[in-house]
């Protein structure tokens, strides 16, 4: 790894510390270096907040030294007015000479823009550093603004025996069905804060009641989403409480209520476009899928999902609901616990 690498593995680093905070605005980490030495880095932390490269600039005791650094960022600075002022501009009132970025910005309000403001002021600018690691860190964002929808992630657990759920009576309504354990759960509740919304079908809403809220983790909690065709879900359930902000997707006519806003979709015509269209629309970037099989198989099916995580429990059901079916391989797991955790990742997605 050489040195524009090391300090660019740096930015990638820090900005991570931004996850799930920043939406809609991607995960960006700025480092500026002076004679081989760190002399001051930051940053994005929020959405509204200044950018990592107005963090890293600020940082710097010794403003006189930026006039003879390089400043790394892992996606290229901005260029337009919003609600902070554009960080290209800034690199360039501050005279920094030469910048090293990570990749392009290809939401259309930067795209280049911010590149082209820096060389026309006679920065030396290069640019592909680390690409591919800086694209994956803002997958959501390139997803995004690349393909107009939300980055899907599908997530659930089954047991030895490949079932999702024990066949259910109404007396065991409202309580979900564990099949992992309690590190496990953590580990979800802290997926579930990462992701900008949380998604599940009529069947898991009436059978498990769940809060979908991160309750073992610190955090903001996701937006809800439910798909609720004919309104079967009684609005007793945690889901429709307005203590947080809910979408839910229906064939029927319901007026909003606080905190809780209704989409009429047509139900004969297929809902995964129609659904990301939406989410596309209230700029919702992510999006983590519980489940039950039916939605999640759903998505597999139609081939709208980015990652599927699928935790195998110690567990056997002998009967009950059988766990969605993917056909790729995994490309890694790991061990929570009692329990094994696959993750997928489709390279075909749509």
């Amino acid at each position: 790894m050489n040195k524009d690498q090391l300090y660019m593995q740096r930015c990638l680093e820090i900005a991570q510390n931004g996850l799930g905070n920043t939406y809609p605005n991607p995960m960006v980490g700025s480092v500026i270096v002076h004679n081989d030495k760190i002399i001051g880095e930051g940053f994005h932390h929020k959405a509204g907040e200044p950018h990592a490269e107005v963090n890293a600039i600020h940082s710097v005791v010794d403003k006189e030294l930026l006039k003879e650094s390089t400043i790394y960022v892992n996606l290229e600075p901005c260029a337009h007015f919003g609600k902070t002022p554009p960080c290209s501009l800034l690199i360039k009132e501050m005279n920094i000479p030469k910048v090293v970025i990570g990749c392009t910005d290809t939401f259309s309000e930067v795209s280049g823009k911010g590149i082209k403001i820096l060389q026309d002021a006679g920065v030396d600018v290069t640019v592909g550093v680390l690409e591919k690691e800086s694209r994956e860190l803002n997958k959501r964002f390139f997803t995004f603004h690349e393909k107009k929808r939300p980055y899907i992630i599908l997530k659930w657990a089954e047991t030895e025996d490949g079932l999702i759920d024990i066949d259910r009576t109404e007396e065991n309504y409202g309580q979900p069905t564990w099949i992992t354990n309690t590190l496990a759960k953590k580990l979800v509740h802290k997926w579930r804060r990462q992701e900008q919304s949380i998604l599940v079908g009529t069947n898991t809403a009436i059978k498990d009641n769940p809060s979908l809220t991160v309750r073992e983790w610190e955090g903001n909690d996701p937006v809800r989403i439910l798909i609720d065709r004919t309104g079967r879900v009684p609005n007793t359930h945690h889901i429709l409480d307005n203590s947080t902000k809910t979408i839910v997707f229906t064939g029927v006519d319901k007026e909003n209520s606080e905190n809780t806003d209704y989409c009429k979709i047509s139900f004969d015509k297929d809902i995964v476009p129609q659904i990301n269209e939406y989410l596309y629309e209230q700029n919702i970037q992510s999006i983590i899928i519980e489940g039950g099989k039916e939605i999640l198989q759903l998505y597999i099916y139609s081939n709208y999902w980015d990652e599927a995580r699928r935790f195998v429990g110690d567990k056997w059901f002998k009967k009950g609901t059988s766990a969605p079916k993917i056909d790729i391989a995994p490309i890694s797991q790991d061990s929570i616990g009692n329990s094994r955790l696959f993750f997928y990742r489709n390279n075909d997605a749509m």
